[in-house]
């Protein structure tokens, strides 16, 4: 039981990792803060963007890895 939930939470690790590095910077660089925040067609569907997938992909994979981390302190 426990090693399954060990490598459970190794994979949780590594799929935030990967998440967190497939994130873009939320400023582009220095012409994102020359240019400021732009209101463009893409900036307004932000709720439906790749960005924002990936965000509340690494927000349901971090409360698995605590959970899985606290659930392993207890065992």
């Amino acid at each position: 039981m426990r090693l399954a939930i060990t490598i459970v939470q190794l994979i949780c690790g590594i799929a935030i990792i990967l998440v967190v590095l497939l994130q873009s910077g939320k400023k582009a660089g220095l012409s994102g803060a020359i240019a400021g925040g732009v209101d463009t067609f893409l900036s307004k569907n932000k709720s439906r963007s790749a960005d924002a997938r990936l965000a509340r992909m690494t927000k349901w994979v971090a409360a698995a890895f605590i959970v899985l981390t606290i659930v392993l302190s207890i065992i």
